[in-house]
């Protein structure tokens, strides 16, 4: 921009758009004035220069804290983010028992255990969490009933256990807030069962929303 300038000054004086102020003068040590036109254009330039380098400055400040904030940004949050399916039908059980969602098509932090079909929260924050339930009694009364569990504690419930239709799907969620170390998982209730095929018609998931 600078060098722009003093080049556009250049050809104006080597056009002769400026005079000089005492011809009688030596040529090469005169003062040359400019035409009240031409020279204001000059101080304009002048100025525009200035401002725009200082935009520039402005811009170049503002793209590095932008970068330093989505660096810090990025580092700070953990990633949490799961989704298991269950791939195969379990039940009728005879005890009250967690789900083990033993197909894991996403486990961002290993925060989920198919061993144990059990989410343990790594930090503190708030999650959120899904499960859908599928049954498939033909012939029979529907059977399934299940819950989502925090700490031993009920937080969200479904079941189909009437009627005589089949192949229903139910599915429940719930924000919940954690602490480093709480558990969540689903529970299916004692004498009920749920049906997959490999289909993945039952899933389990939940991610962080943001940490407390």
């Amino acid at each position: 921009m600078e060098r722009t300038f003093l080049l556009l000054v250049a050809f104006i004086f080597s056009s002769g758009q400026c005079q000089d102020t005492d011809p009688s003068r030596d040529p090469d040590a005169s003062l040359a004035v400019c035409k009240p036109d031409i020279c204001s254009l000059i101080r304009d330039l002048g100025v525009h220069s200035a401002q725009i380098l200082e935009l520039q400055r402005l811009i170049q400040e503002q793209a590095q804290q932008l970068k330093a904030l989505k660096e810090s940004t990025s580092t700070a949050v953990p990633r949490v983010a799961f989704t298991a399916g269950l791939g195969h039908s379990i039940g009728p059980v005879t005890i009250k028992m967690p789900v083990k969602y033993q197909v894991i098509i996403s486990n961002m932090g290993n925060g989920y255990n198919p061993a144990t079909g059990i989410f343990t929260a790594r930090v503190s924050g708030m999650y959120y969490f899904s499960y859908t339930m599928y049954n498939n009694n033909r012939g029979s009364t529907p059977n399934s009933e299940m819950s989502l569990m925090k700490n031993g504690q009920l937080m969200a419930y479904t079941s189909d256990i009437v009627g005589n239709d089949f192949q229903n799907s139910a599915t429940n969620a719930a924000v919940l807030r954690l602490e480093a170390g709480d558990n969540v998982y689903t529970e299916l209730y004692a004498n009920r069962r749920i049906y997959d095929d490999g289909a993945n018609y039952n899933t389990f998931s939940g991610f962080l929303l943001f940490p407390l």
